[in-house]
This record gives structure tokens, C-alpha cells and sequence, in this order.
């Protein structure tokens, strides 16, 4: 398969370098109408693959909201995985898996195995066992054309005390990480298939070496406050390879398809106005 920095960068050029998530959590299945249960839990999946899929370059299931329903929640996430990526969006799970040895090589296998009912197109990982720990992940997505988001600067608060916490080199874990994607994904074009989870709410981040030659996934647009014209700011040199995640912003005009298009094409926009300038 071609290298998912490969097809996401063709996806953001054709398509804008939108994320919208799919996060089924109980308010808002309960603001669209919906019972919390597997009902409600197929129908809120399948309107926003049908709404958003053809249109997106991204689109992010968080498997949480899935797995909180059994085996029924995770043959859903399966459909929405697979109608998704027929339908022609790229497919990133969030489930932010990070273990040693055997377990981690499990987790890989799940979700970065194209032979996996839920292989998607990328698959976001904790490194803080680590990094090294994340080298079953690391081998698995080379060999299958998959990619990797590694948690590095994230934007909940709590995240600081252990990303910005300093190296007996005096260089920050969260720069360790940096530097690690950096290494991996050396001499890739036109982007490398091994990138970053960063906030977009961070603010200025010039202290940061961002330009790691692959992708940036910046959750924070909208409901936490950042906006599109905040990416420059937050990114610098690197903004173009910035992937920004919005959920509720989006997700919260829906059961209605187009009004979901409509906010997302509006989001879309405004980010490629934004990075483009």
C-alpha cells in the first residue's frame, strides 16, 4: 500500500486537512434524538460516514465511545471503519494504545494489520513506556502502508507535568518525542507517515521543533476554544502538514446530513484560509 504520509498528504491537498471525529458519547447521542444503546450508537456512526466521508480528508473514530458497548459497540466501530475507508476518507483510530513486547505488538496488530476487521488507516499511540516500546507499532505500520499519531504535546493540562518535564540532557520528553518522528521519518516525500498529536490550544510552541517532516494531528479547534486562525501561531514553519481535529464543533449539528456537511465544509475552509495566507 502507499505510505499513509503519501495518501494523507494527496488527502489534505484534494480535500482540505479537516479531522472530524466521531465520538458517540452519551450527550450527544442524547442531543441528536438517540438512546445510548447500540441503536443509537449505529444509527449517530453510520450518519456521520454517510454525511462526512466522501467530503473529509480525515475522519477519527474514538474507540472508547465504542468499546463501552461490548463486542455489538466494536462490530459498529468495524462497519464505520470499513464503510469510511470505501467510501474514500482516511481512517484514524483513536485509541491511544501503548504497551510493551507481545502486548504492544497485539495492539498493532488490531489496528494496523490489513487482514484486522478494524485496520485503519492510522492508529494513535502513547509513548510513555518509552518510545522504544512503540517499535511493534513502528514496524507493523511501515510494513503495511499504515501511519502513527504519538502523543507528544497534548492539550489537556495534565499532560505538561510529564511532556514538558526535562531530560537529564535538558531536553523535554515532549522534544525527545519530536526528535524520535522526526528520525522516522527522515527523508520521506512528500510527508512522512509517522506524526505528532499536538494542541492547537498550546499556544505559541516556538520553543518546539515541529517540523518533523510528517503530519500534525491538533485536536483543540472549536469546543476547546482554539480557532483556525490560531494555527499559525501555534505551528509556525510547520503548519502545512497540520491535521486539526474538530468533533463537537461539527458533530453537534447533526442527526441533520446537511447541516453536518455544511459545518464542516465551513471548518474546512476557514483552516485552509488559515494555513494557506
Amino acid at each position: 500500500m502507499t505510505p499513509f504520509g503519501t495518501r494523507l498528504r494527496a488527502a489534505m491537498d484534494s480535500r482540505g486537512p479537516l479531522c472530524v471525529g466521531i465520538d458517540p458519547h452519551a450527550a450527544l447521542l442524547a442531543q441528536w434524538g438517540l438512546q445510548d444503546d447500540i441503536a443509537g450508537l449505529e444509527r449517530f456512526s453510520r450518519t456521520v460516514v454517510e454525511a462526512l466521508a466522501e467530503s473529509v480528508a480525515v475522519l477519527k473514530p474514538q474507540a472508547a465511545f465504542f468499546e463501552r458497548f461490548g463486542s455489538k459497540g466494536v462490530a459498529v466501530l468495524e462497519r464505520a471503519v470499513a464503510d469510511a475507508r470505501a467510501a474514500g476518507t482516511l481512517v484514524v483510530m483513536d485509541a491511544k494504545r501503548g504497551d510493551i513486547g507481545s502486548t504492544m505488538a497485539a495492539y498493532a496488530s488490531a489496528f494496523l494489520d490489513p487482514s484486522s476487521p478494524l485496520f485503519s488507516d492510522a492508529l494513535t499511540v502513547s509513548p510513555y513506556l518509552g518510545y522504544g516500546s512503540l517499535k511493534p507499532a513502528v514496524d507493523l505500520a511501515r510494513e503495511s502502508g499504515a501511519g502513527l499519531f504519538v502523543l507528544a504535546l497534548t492539550s489537556n493540562p495534565e499532560g505538561a507535568e510529564v511532556q514538558r518535564a526535562v531530560r537529564e540532557d535538558g531536553r523535554t520528553i515532549g522534544a525527545t518525542m519530536l526528535a524520535h518522528l522526526a528520525a522516522e521519518n527522515a527523508d520521506a516525500a512528500p510527508m512522512g507517515s509517522f506524526g505528532a498529536v499536538v494542541g492547537a490550544t498550546l499556544g505559541d510552541l516556538s520553543s518546539f521543533d515541529l517540523d518533523i517532516n510528517g503530519p500534525l494531528l491538533a485536536p483543540g479547534i472549536g469546543a476547546q476554544g482554539a480557532t483556525a486562525a490560531d494555527l499559525p501561531g501555534v505551528f509556525g514553519k510547520a503548519v502545512r502538514n497540520v491535521v486539526p481535529n474538530v468533533s463537537r464543533g461539527v458533530l453537534k449539528h447533526g442527526p441533520d446530513v446537511s447541516a453536518l456537511r455544511d459545518s464542516a465544509r465551513r471548518f474546512a475552509d476557514e483552516i485552509h484560509e488559515a494555513v494557506t495566507a
